[in-house]
């Protein structure tokens, strides 16, 4: 049927049918040919179905020869037998009654549910209607309160600059021992007689479940509120953005060596002065020729130990060395030179990494430091800090971003700390081996036990072995007990499986070009397709325009010029980068569910929560109080719960901990549809997609290689 649709649709457009891209072809046959289409009047619904489609890909020019086009179709595909005949309406020849043949008998009227409990007076809504405005009131209250202590919080951290003076206010700073410290947070605690040794010049991976307390820890530490930290220890937290003014990004950066700055502005003025003093004294505005003599030589004095301290504290270097992590860190030398206030979260807060790697602290923590870097940057940082000279900690959900840069893992689970040699594969291997024997040494202490209390309850009042009795009463007090295996529950990303299949193409990109208004074109001539089985990553520098393609697809953003069919029967979502900003934070996750689809009943909003490991307790607690990771796993329930047939995924790894990466990928390789993501994971692109786009210079093109051959061209370029 197909076949003699295709040759029907050639017959009418001719020359015109040959030029169509084949996607577009393809649907306009297989709409015309599905045998439960109707053409209608004149071809009408052919109009209706692919008119705007036949207009924008040119095969005709205006709607009259749409409608022309359509109505031969109509004909021709008629004469062929595809079009299927309408049913004839004959009219009755007398008048007839529906209830004739019935029972007379009065049907009984449909009995009223039972409603449990006592109804609802007008009162009693008022009430519940004034208790749930309470509610509200209150959870806006806490959240408030919530962010008062935060920016307590952020104006208790010691203020951090380049230490040049090292020796002066104590021994330097070498190991850090913490000892039976606890920490918890609105009376939940986190870490409960934390121990934890860190060791100058070794490199710390902070690693555990969203939710248990790593970035609480590193708070705590930044802020010296942990017994057993030097005085003199500076510890450097990068947590926030820098705030946007007028100050270029390279001065932003220098900024930090207070003493460098300083001294610099000192001798600024200084020579200032002392080129009035020689223009003054030859003119006689001097006091006196004395007094003139003695003021340059006071200020030449000042002026050479200002330059000797410069030299020192290796002034002169400090803005090439900037400039330099800046460039790592992508910036062009016209970004540097560009005001803070000029560039957007992300980019501010590069410069916020960019400040703590320029002052060099005693204890750098890292806080998901790669979630705002492009993989040009990521392979930078990590060549950097492998060579950091002193400690950090560094809590991040790459798995090979840690397994190239940590020399120990700090393992946060259950309130406890234990540190493990080696990098995170190594964790796991080890971690894995002590779970096991710790298992068998359960089983086999529980063998044990039981043998010796079945002797014991068997002979306890039997005289003649009593001495018997005796010795394993006391051989059981001194086995001991072995803790049993206590494993974290398991982590599940369960996308639901959309009830229909919308048949090919999905989408279609046809000489599509975009550029914003005022600026120049981004893309020009994009020509893809994305259907139910695709599985991709776009991989490519920030600010290259990788999100805008995913709001192209996802008509946010339509095209300067150019065609992006989207098919009418398709169901999009979208997880953006920056989800958690259209998160009510005051409101719990079921709460914001309800909001988001009213009418839902709640029960089954709870299952969707819960299939994305919110459940129990934790889909009534404030937004405001979870982690990063789960905020996540809301923003996922959020955009899922239509069933949707594309995802398209704006770096989904971010914030989420390590194991929960590891469900994120099982639970897309289950996902019965089309994915495209925008990512710089390995792990993630490696266990989840099979085709890698690369987009640069205003294109967008297949990259024949694995992920590993992608990161090998980068660092050879």
């Amino acid at each position: 049927m197909t076949e003699v649709a295709s040759s029907v649709v050639l017959q009418v457009l001719g020359q015109k049918a040959e030029d169509l891209d084949k996607p577009i072809f393809d649907y306009i046959v297989n709409v015309l040919a599905d045998e439960d289409f109707d053409f209608g009047i004149d071809g009408e619904a052919a109009v209706d179905a692919v008119g705007d489609l036949m207009v924008d890909s040119g095969c005709v020019m205006d709607e009259s020869e749409c409608r022309a086009v359509c109505s031969t179709l109509c004909e021709k595909f008629g004469k062929h037998g595809l079009v299927k005949p309408k049913p004839v309406i004959r009219s009755l020849a007398a008048p007839m009654r529906m209830f004739d043949g019935m029972d007379e008998e009065e049907v009984p009227k449909k009995k009223p549910e039972v409603i449990d409990g006592p109804l609802l007076t007008e009162r009693d809504k008022l009430k519940l209607e004034r208790k749930k405005r309470k509610d509200e009131r209150q959870r806006e209250a806490q959240y408030l309160k919530h962010l008062e202590e935060m920016e307590a919080v952020r104006a208790g951290m010691p203020a951090i600059s380049v230490n040049h003076n090292n020796d002066s206010s104590g021994p330097v700073v070498r190991d850090i021992h913490l000892e039976n410290f606890n920490i918890s947070v609105g009376g939940r605690d986190l870490i409960v007689d934390g121990v934890v040794t860190l060791s100058f010049g070794r490199h710390y991976g902070l690693v555990g479940r969203n939710g248990t307390g790593k970035t609480t820890f590193l708070r705590h530490l930044a802020m010296h509120a942990i017994d057993g930290i030097p005085k003199n220890c500076q510890i450097l937290h990068v947590e926030q953005e820098v705030v946007g003014d007028e100050i270029t990004a390279l001065q932003c950066v220098l900024n930090c060596d207070v003493e460098r700055t300083y001294l610099m502005e000192e001798e600024a003025r200084l020579m200032s002065l002392q080129t009035d003093l020689d223009v003054d004294v030859p003119n006689g505005k001097a006091n006196g020729h004395l007094n003139g003599e003695v003021n340059k030589d006071v200020i030449s004095h000042r002026l050479e130990e200002i330059y000797k301290r410069l030299e020192i504290i290796d002034a002169y270097s400090a803005e090439s060395r900037a400039a330099s992590i800046l460039a790592g860190l992508s910036f062009s030398p016209e970004m540097q030179r560009k005001a803070t206030k000029t560039f957007s979260g992300g980019w501010r807060m590069r410069i916020a990494l960019a400040r703590a790697l320029f002052i060099e602290p005693d204890l750098l923590l890292l806080d998901e430091p790669t979630n705002h870097l492009d993989l040009h940057a990521v392979l930078w940082l990590e060549s950097y800090l492998l060579k950091w000279p002193k400690t950090f900690i560094v809590v991040s959900h790459a798995r090979e971003f840690l397994n190239t840069v940590v020399t120990d893992i700090i393992h946060l689970q259950g309130q406890q700390l234990t540190t493990y040699k080696g990098n995170y594969d190594v964790f796991e291997r080890t971690r894995e081996e002590q779970l096991k024997n710790q298992h068998k040494a359960f089983e086999a202490n529980e063998r044990t036990r039981s043998h010796m209390q079945a002797f014991i309850d068997k002979f306890r009042y039997n005289a003649k072995r009593a001495s018997l009795v005796q010795s394993r009463i006391k051989a059981l007090d001194r086995l001991g007990i072995v803790d049993e295996v206590v494993n974290d529950p398991d982590y599940k990303f369960e996308f639901p499986t959309p009830d229909d299949r919308p048949g090919p193409p999905i989408i279609s990109f046809s000489d599509a070009s975009f550029g914003y208004p005022g600026g120049p074109l981004l893309f020009k001539n994009l020509n893809f397709g994305i259907d139910l089985d695709s599985r991709i990553a776009m991989v490519g520098p920030n600010g290259i325009g990788k999100s805008t393609i995913l709001k192209l697809i996802s008509g946010e953003l339509q095209p300067s010029s150019g065609t992006v069919f989207r098919s009418a029967k398709v169901r999009i979502a979208v997880f953006s980068q920056h989800h958690v900003d259209g998160l009510d934070l005051s409101s719990n996750p079921l709460l914001y569910m309800m909001r988001c689809y009213p009418g839902v009943p709640e029960q089954k909003l709870r299952a969707h929560l819960g299939s994305f490991g919110i459940t129990g307790n934790l889909a009534l607690q404030p937004m405001y109080t979870l982690s990063g990771g789960q905020k996540s796993r809301v923003a996922f329930s959020k955009i899922t719960f239509r069933k949707p047939h594309l995802l398209l995924l704006d770096e989904p790894s971010n914030h989420l901990d390590l194991d929960a990466v590891e469900a994120l990928i099982q639970g897309l390789v289950l996902f019965q549809g089309g994915i495209l993501m925008v990512s710089h994971d390995e792990h993630l692109i490696s266990g989840s997609v099979d085709e890698l786009w690369v987009v640069s210079e205003g294109r967008v093109s297949p990259f024949n290689g694995t992920f590993g051959d992608y990161k090998k061209f980068l660092q050879s370029t």
